[in-house]
């Protein structure tokens, strides 16, 4: 009767793997319960989240190999397996999901980086990765998502993203920015999933946050609203729980958070030694960071959750 914050279903959204040339699914070691879809179960595995009132699914398409570049063309190609992905889950379930996808290139660059590579400097170039940026978006929303997620932290993406869409017939498709990212060390888990490996041991923190700053995400939040973004995203969830405070008194659009696959893996690998209730422990973790501010959670705990909260 006196609870302040309330965890529903309809603040989830399911991160999903699905990945080119696969004849069934396949388990993420790393990420226990997450799979690496095909596009026919990824459509099969949203249709059970639909019906568990999951209001929203993001994609993350993991092309093969040997389809991977240096500029990650098979981000934007009309037939890659994201779009592909996108088509076969709207033809499936229609309208009744809110379809997102990852607008990014680091799954499909030789590379493992969010951007192209300037030859030079053999650093990421910000201004040469906007185009592809772009390309990807329209790629994407041809495809069939109601949003795109630009979550490789190049400044001016999502200014890119809304002229490309606005200028293609797409001015109904939303953009949700990772504004505040951070160059975290949870990240492994996914990128053993989407199977990512950066070069050369290489690292994001030339182009993401450091761990140790606040202020700047409240720069980059601004930013991002002031070029269009309908949603922004505040990444890691746990650990910038003050961010996301933060985040909610500033700005007016809703603010996500996504509680990544080292905070999901943690809690799965302290549960299965018995050292916690890994369900007990989604849950308020979870309903932490919505009273931190959050209007929207990504995170893989979002099936399980749907059935503790929904008594499936």
């Amino acid at each position: 009767m006196v609870a302040e914050t309330r965890l529903t279903v309809d603040d989830l959204i399911a991160p999903l793997f699905v990945a080119d040339g696969l004849d069934e699914p396949r388990p993420v070691a790393s990420l226990p319960g997450v799979l690496q879809h095909t596009t026919a179960s990824v459509a099969i595995e949203v249709e059970r989240l639909v019906a568990l009132g999951v209001p929203g699914v993001i994609l993350f398409g993991l092309p093969r190999a040997e389809d991977k570049d240096p500029e990650g063309s098979q981000a934007f190609a009309p037939d890659g397996i994201t779009q592909r992905a996108l088509a076969t889950v709207r033809d499936r379930v229609g309208e009744s999901v809110v379809l997102m996808a990852d607008c990014c290139l680091d799954e499909f660059t030789t590379h493992g980086h969010c951007g192209v590579i300037d030859p030079r400097s053999g650093q990421v170039d910000n201004d040469a990765t906007l185009p592809l940026y772009a390309a990807i978006a329209r790629s994407q929303a041809n495809a069939g998502a109601d949003v795109v997620a630009p979550s490789g932290m190049m400044d001016g993406q999502v200014g890119a993203i809304r002229y490309a869409l606005d200028s293609t017939g797409h001015a109904g498709t939303a953009v949700m920015a990772y504004a505040a990212k951070y160059a975290s060390a949870l990240y492994g888990p996914f990128r053993d999933a989407a199977q990512v490996e950066i070069a050369d041991g290489g690292d994001r923190r030339a182009y993401q946050q450091d761990i140790r700053n606040r202020r700047e995400s409240m720069v980059e939040v601004r930013l991002d609203v002031d070029e269009g973004a309908d949603v922004v995203m505040v990444k890691p969830a746990l650990t910038s729980l003050d961010v996301i405070a933060d985040v909610r008194e500033a700005v007016d659009v809703p603010v996500a958070a996504y509680h990544v696959s080292g905070e999901y893996a943690m809690v799965c690998a302290a549960a299965e030694r018995g050292w916690l209730d890994g369900d007990a422990v989604a849950l308020e973790q979870i309903t932490a960071v919505k009273r931190a501010g959050a209007d929207l959670v990504l995170t893989y705990f979002a099936g399980r959750l749907a059935e503790l909260l929904t008594g499936a």
